[in-house]
């Protein structure tokens, strides 16, 4: 049986939480896919993809104390996991073999 890869938008969701770290709540998520994907993200769908996540193993989530600004509300932060940050390297690694030698093809990209 082959290797598993993930979604195109569950690696952008794993990888915005790694360079979100600490503050890596469901807004900042959705604002860091757009300002560094270009892609716009509505709750309910990355809500749905970070249970589906969670229950493969590559994330938790811990809940932050409510606070006044924020009505009162928990959020919940989180984390990727060690089995998240490797199937990140996985297929980031399949992805650059599948890239090799195509610079000819489709070009450089302008500095």
């Amino acid at each position: 049986m082959g290797r598993s890869f993930p979604s195109e938008l569950e690696q952008m969701v794993l990888l915005a939480i790694l360079r979100l770290g600490r503050e890596a709540f469901a807004l900042a998520i959705v604002r860091e896919l757009d300002r560094a994907a270009g892609r716009s993200v509505s709750r309910g769908a990355l809500y749905k993809t970070l249970e589906r996540m969670e229950a493969k193993g590559f994330l938790t989530w811990t809940t932050e104390e409510a606070t006044p600004d924020r009505g009162g509300h928990p959020r919940r932060l989180f984390a990727v996991t060690p089995t998240g940050v490797e199937l990140l390297r996985t297929s980031r690694d399949a992805l650059m073999r599948l890239w090799d030698g195509l610079d000819p093809i489709l070009g450089e990209r302008p500095a």
